[in-house]
């Protein structure tokens, strides 16, 4: 047998739930960090989404840790000392009908005591704005300070800072099992290797409810896949993100412009994804959907070409929320998945809050809503 390796705390999962809390309890409060991740750092969820760093349009309950997140980005550069790509050029909803302009105004005022003002605007003051949407677009809101940022960079990036200032990441090393040993958690890997630690932190994306349900608490997910293409690069024009609400909701489109020129877009029905195959598929009758949306959306588009599509496996729980904080019947064990293919704008303030609640026992944030004990109380929720 291999020689048991200890730290105070072991992370399971190397997306960005799992890279910011080991860079954040290094950081912040000094704890010895272990992060297994079964294949490579952000191979998943946190390098395959879109890469917004939006609050606006986000459940009310997420909005603490949606502000909290959207101030770590604005010095990621500066923690990290790595470019991420962020860019706070705002995000931008707009919509067709005056039943979605509606839901925007009541957005703007359910979020503006929680710390977020938006700026709305009609038909006109968008053209005058913007000039790049349809003429059936008829209003629209701004986050001003909200933006977009590279998603294939930040997970390892985030990794690297961790190991630089301490953390040990530990990449190919497939979890099959973890038991309580004592007062400790016991990870046993497939290749015989084995860790030890005070907390545990499960934060395996799609993965996580095999855990989870090893300590009796079974979360109802599944695993679905974002369908995600890019384009071309054009003249670079547009700043911030945009999101289009259309009239059947699950067809709805959101894309953004990168300094390069690409226009990367995303939206619509998920694809299939395969947490045991570990694989996942873009629909093409989608994306054929996305690209007629696009041109009906912004003309300019109607002849820009596609260069590439993909996707990655997402976890989705059963009332659309997240898990995140303590296990409600094992001390030292905590959560953080199920993030619904909403997690890569709230990562850094998920990361800080849950340092922060390992460390010390609470959390600044409120996160108590996200608790899994939910699935445990509420049969509805299942």
């Amino acid at each position: 047998m291999t020689a048991i390796q200890r730290s105070d705390v072991l992370i399971l999962g190397g997306g960005l739930m799992g890279t910011t809390t080991a860079f954040f309890l290094r950081r912040m409060h000094g704890l010895s960090v272990t992060l297994l991740e079964r294949e490579l750092v952000g191979r998943q969820a946190s390098g395959t989404n879109f890469g917004n760093v939006r609050r606006q349009g986000r459940e009310l309950s997420q909005m603490p840790l949606a502000n909290r997140a959207r101030a770590v980005w604005g010095r990621v550069n500066e923690l990290l000392g790595e470019d991420l790509e962020f860019v706070p050029y705002g995000h931008l909803r707009v919509c067709y009908t005056e039943a979605q302009a509606a839901k925007l105004e009541q957005h703007v005022r359910d979020v503006r005591p929680l710390g977020l003002e938006l700026e709305l605007f009609n038909a006109e003051q968008l053209r005058r704005r913007w000039g790049i949407f349809a003429p059936g677009v008829i209003a629209g809101s701004l986050s001003p300070h909200d933006g977009h940022a590279n998603p294939r960079l930040a997970g390892p990036a985030f990794a690297r800072a961790a190991q630089r200032a301490g953390a040990d990441i530990v990449e190919h090393a497939e979890v099959l099992k973890v038991e309580r040993d004592g007062a400790d958690f016991l990870a046993h890997a497939a290749d015989g290797r084995r860790w030890r630690a005070a907390q545990l932190l499960v934060a395996c994306g799609a993965w996580s409810n095999r855990l989870a349900a090893q300590f009796g608490e079974p979360v109802p997910m599944d695993a679905r896949g974002p369908q995600m293409g890019v384009t071309e690069p054009l003249p670079y024009a547009i700043g911030p993100s945009i999101g289009i609400s259309t009239p059947i909701e699950h067809e709805g489109l959101y894309f953004r412009q990168i300094k390069r020129g690409n226009i990367v877009f995303g939206g619509g029905l998920k694809g299939p994804a395969s947490t045991e195959t570990v694989r996942a598929a873009v629909r093409p009758d989608n994306t054929l959907r996305q690209l007629r949306e696009l041109r009906r959306f912004v003309p300019a588009f109607e002849h820009v070409q596609l260069i590439r599509v993909w996707s990655g496996i997402e976890g989705y729980t059963g009332d659309g929320q997240p898990v995140i904080g303590p296990s409600a019947k094992t001390p030292g064990l905590h959560y953080a998945f199920g993030f619904n293919g909403e997690g890569f704008a709230i990562s850094l303030g998920v990361g800080e809050a849950m340092a922060e609640s390992i460390a010390t026992g609470r959390s600044a944030t409120p996160i108590e809503s996200f608790s899994i004990e939910r699935f445990a109380r509420s049969p509805v929720a299942a």
